[in-house]
């Protein structure tokens, strides 16, 4: 009898030692499983940040390379036609009387500011030129461009050294410059704006400022709101981080925030000290 309660003991013993060791496997199992699930979800997070990211830089590079197969054709074809219309205005002049004469020689003059305005917007619009100048170059130069179109007064302050970021990041700036400047002429009812460069040597910063109507970010619509999105597409394509802050009345403020160390651009070389590359 004893013998019997021994064995009913050392069963119920292997038993539990069995339920335990297989609860203990069913754990270690569930564990397993979902640590699976979560690495599968993390690498499908990434496979889709990651794609909409070439993405988003392939439709980018797209859009460069439109811009510049329209500069070009804008300088090569549409300022070659005003300056054979100006060419043949002059021809003209000579065969008129002095009245007519006046009126062919304003005409010219209107041409030839047209011919430069042209010439000036072709620049901006190409990658070369605005690789070739540097980033402080060629906004000084819009500022130039802008403050005689009396749109807008702009005003632009370098602060610190100015070095180069390199060419993309300085493309990538420069275009952002150029979809803010778009919203503000298009939305924002100002009268002055005014782009700020901030050089240290372990930070870049751009602020973008204007004093128009503002608006609300959190009530923006999609479709109203895409020119923001750009901008904070842009420079998260080149490690940047953007922050934009508004509200009615009170205009717009855009800053963004670059570390020149961390920046591929930056590490291959090309920093030095001259002003925009």
């Amino acid at each position: 009898m004893l013998f019997q309660d021994e064995q009913v003991i050392l069963i119920i013993i292997a038993g539990t030692a069995f339920l335990l060791l297989l609860g203990f496997f069913m754990v270690g199992f569930l564990l397993m499983f979902q640590k699976k699930q979560n690495k599968n979800r993390l690498e499908k997070a990434e496979l889709k940040a990651s794609f909409k990211q070439e993405l988003l830089k392939t439709r980018i590079e797209i859009q460069e390379q439109t811009l510049n197969d329209v500069s070009r054709e804008m300088h090569d074809n549409i300022t070659q036609v005003l300056s054979f219309v100006k060419l043949n205005l002059g021809m003209l002049g000579n065969t008129v009387d002095d009245t007519v004469k006046a009126k062919i020689n304003d005409n010219r003059e209107l041409i030839s500011q047209t011919i430069n305005d042209v010439r000036n917007l072709s620049k901006s619009l190409s990658f070369e030129h605005i690789s070739a100048q540097g980033l402080v170059k060629t906004l000084e130069s819009e500022a130039t461009r802008i403050n005689k179109s009396g749109l807008i007064q702009m005003e632009l302050l370098v602060n610190g050294d100015a070095y180069s970021l390199g060419e993309q990041a300085e493309l990538v700036f420069f275009r952002i410059f150029q979809e803010a400047l778009n919203n503000v002429l298009k939305h924002a009812n100002a009268a002055n704006f005014k782009i700020g460069l901030h050089y240290q040597p372990q930070m870049f910063n751009l602020t973008i400022e204007d004093d128009g109507i503002g608006f609300q970010p959190e009530k923006l619509t999609d479709k109203s709101g895409s020119g923001l999105r750009n901008i904070t597409n842009r420079a998260a394509l080149i490690g940047a981080q953007a922050v934009i802050t508004s509200a009615p009345h009170k205009g717009c403020l855009i800053t963004l925030s670059l570390d020149p160390l961390t920046n591929e651009n930056y590490a291959d070389g090309t920093h030095s000290n001259s002003p925009g590359g």
